[in-house]
């Protein structure tokens, strides 16, 4: 029988038959998909015929069809529903993937041909788009090593294998950590904790097996729990265990596995002659410099930090007014900040959630794409991974644009955080496809499914990116959709964020789960007063992890990036009561793999963008300003990477943003 994951794929927009894939599909799927694609480089690169763009760039861009569909299904499943035997396959696949890439990427005969193309291109009359295409094909063969002999060829292909190995162990080690460490409640542990939170624990404790309501390490149910539980003993015991993911010794524990990373990053790096990997990394991003970056950073950093100060003497004061003497500690900061936040603004968050119904947020998302973009979402009925997967045909004036995917709810078979990837990408060579898109959130699973404020942003977030992949609009897949530089490619997620935050998309979408009232006014009036409401928090938190990671690339590699991090939260003055939002054991955005290595930064690069966008908009007078939102589609969300990022922005916006407009919108303005 013909392996499903290889079989042509007869369901609606052909959407992977999972179904009908089983775990014992995958290797011997992935085996026949590296074949197939090592025959298509060495035609390829054997070609008798002198190098074209056709011949070569183009005829890499078709290859490897069947590897992207295995892949495409595999690595979905194995970070959103995983399980023994996909880990196992994971950590197999992981260096085999890795010295698969690093021999197409150190095929001498095939780089010859990329760079004759290259040396060609004046005299090729390429589009602009095939220009932008051939300029990262040899750029990203360069940066791999291709123009590397002898021992340091060699070398770079180990690297690339083990630091593949190393980036699979740290995520199953987090995920593990996640998955093993959950704190039973009594009925009297239930005292002061709000409804949702109550039921959440109880639907935490089924899926756990256990016998009554649990707290789990999953950020939708913990941060909850440390906003409302009056016990201090319970707050501390759950944060200690959040806080020790990933450093709790044993088999899971990850800080040897980054100090390894580290190392040889750096030794990559300066193998391809770079005085470090931040170096190396930053080339080809909007900042280009690790100083940049650094600059950005510390421009906010200040004005944050002090706001964080400020607040936390606040919330020492209360904590005193509540008999407790000593210092605030971080399992106390969300709690009093909640009581903080229910005093000055009155915003009772018990009583908010009702009205962030998941249902209803994905509705609001939904529509204001309509209003936007003219996109239309229709339920699809296509077999998927998970019973908690829904699916959605999306179209335009008729036509089917997208499929896209959610998968909103946590469970122990999926790693933790918010992601959005592309199944299949658009393109419109070698044939027309169009993208298959998912969003995967953890969100705390109960009847009905309801969100904090912090979770409907994170919706809102995820489903910019999936706009990004489903407005792409470009020739090649090299280039589409989220394809772009790490610093611009949360521009679109964080700037879709602002439209939940538009009176009026609340005003119809927030309604009562039980009596489907719309928020009352006044509550509303209060939400949207209190968005800046603790932002020092947030944006120390976040800050802190992004010079950390930055520090960790832009010099010699730190034997021990434990001290290191200590070295760099003392040197910059971290609040006490505040820890970075990633600490090293379990920061996966930079240790799971090369995506936000010296780019954690990104998130803040791009806010100042998405603010400055936004404003647009505003100017225009209209959040849904039609001028606006077609050359917010025509010149960044259609372009993927067929154009340079700055360029793109300059095109919609007239110019490059300043910092002003961030800290305005964070409320760190002085």
């Amino acid at each position: 029988m013909t392996n499903p994951l290889l079989a042509d794929w007869n369901t609606p927009y052909a959407v992977a038959p999972f179904d009908k894939v089983s775990d014992e599909d995958f290797a011997p799927a992935l085996e026949e998909a590296l074949a197939a694609h090592n025959a298509e480089i060495d035609a390829i690169a054997n070609n008798t015929s002198a190098p074209t763009f056709a011949n070569t760039v183009e005829a890499l861009e078709a290859a490897g069809e069947a590897l992207d569909k295995v892949l495409g299904v595999f690595f979905t499943v194995a970070g959103a529903d995983s399980n023994s035997v996909r880990e196992d396959l994971q950590r197999a696949f992981s260096p085999k993937l890795a010295a698969h890439f690093s021999e197409i990427s150190g095929n001498k005969a095939l780089f010859s041909r990329v760079a004759a193309v290259w040396e060609d291109r004046e005299n090729l009359d390429l589009t602009d788009e095939q220009a932008r295409v051939l300029m990262l094909t040899h750029r990203g063969f360069v940066r791999a090593g291709a123009a590397l002999e002898g021992e340091a060829e060699k070398r770079m292909k180990e690297i690339k294998a083990r630091l593949a190995v190393l980036g699979t162990e740290f995520t199953q080690n987090l995920l593990a950590d996640e998955r093993e460490w959950f704190m039973p409640l009594s009925e009297d542990d239930l005292e002061g904790l709000p409804d949702f939170v109550i039921d959440a624990a109880r639907a935490a404790g089924e899926e756990k097996g256990a016998d009554g309501p649990v707290v789990t390490l999953s950020r939708s149910l913990i941060v909850p729990f440390l906003q409302f539980s009056p016990r201090r003993d319970l707050r501390e015991k759950a944060f200690r265990a959040w806080e020790a993911r990933g450093a709790n010794g044993g088999k899971t524990d990850n800080r040897a596995i980054a100090a390894e990373t580290l190392t040889l990053r750096e030794e990559r790096a300066k193998l391809l002659g770079y005085e470090n990997f931040a170096a190396y990394k930053l080339e080809t991003e909007m900042a280009k410099t690790p100083e940049a970056v650094q600059q950005l950073l510390m421009e906010v950093w200040e004005p944050a930090k002090r706001q964080a100060n400020a607040d936390a003497e606040v919330l020492t004061a209360m904590m005193r007014e509540d008999g407790i003497n000593g210092d605030l500690a971080p399992w106390d900061w969300r709690y009093y900040a909640e009581k903080r936040r229910a005093a000055e603004h009155d915003l009772d968050e018990a009583a908010l959630k009702p009205y962030f119904q998941l249902d209803r947020m994905i509705e609001a998302s939904f529509a204001c794409a309509n209003r936007l973009f003219g996109l239309e979402f229709k339920p699809l009925d296509v077999p998927l991974y998970h019973p908690d997967c829904r699916a959605w045909d999306v179209s335009r004036g008729g036509e089917h644009v997208a499929v896209f995917i959610g998968d909103y709810f946590a469970r122990g078979s999926k790693r933790s955080g918010a992601w959005c990837s592309a199944m299949r990408s658009q393109a419109k060579f070698p044939e027309p496809q169009t993208p298959i898109v998912i969003n995967v959130c953890n969100f705390a699973k109960s009847d009905p499914a309801l969100l904090s404020y912090d979770d409907a942003r994170t919706l809102f977030h995820e489903f910019g990116h999936a706009l990004h992949q489903m407005l792409s609009d470009v020739t090649y897949e090299s280039v589409s959709g989220t394809s772009v530089a790490r610093d611009f490619v949360e521009l679109p997620s964080q700037l879709y964020e602002h439209w939940l935050e538009v009176p009026e998309v609340l005003g119809e979408f927030a309604t009562h789960a039980k009596t489907g009232e719309p928020m009352p006014k006044e509550m509303l009036d209060k939400v949207l007063g209190a968005a800046t409401f603790d932002m020092g928090f947030q944006t120390v938190e976040y800050v802190a992890s992004a010079l950390v990671d930055l520090a960790f690339h832009d010099g010699p590699a730190p034997a021990d990036p434990m001290a290191k991090q200590t070295e760099v939260l003392d040197k910059i003055g971290m609040p006490s009561a505040i820890r970075m939002r990633h600490a090293t054991p379990q920061f996966a955005h930079v240790f799971s793999g090369d995506g936000y290595s010296s780019g954690y930064y990104s998130y803040m690069w791009s806010e100042v963008m998405d603010a400055d966008a936004f404003e647009a908009f505003e100017e225009a007078g209209s959040a849904f300003d039609t001028e606006r939102a077609k050359a917010l589609e025509t010149h960044i969300l259609s372009t993927g990477g067929s154009r340079d990022a700055a360029e793109l922005y300059v095109a919609f916006r007239g110019r490059l943003p300043g910092v002003e407009a961030l800290l305005k919108g964070r409320g760190l303005a002085a």
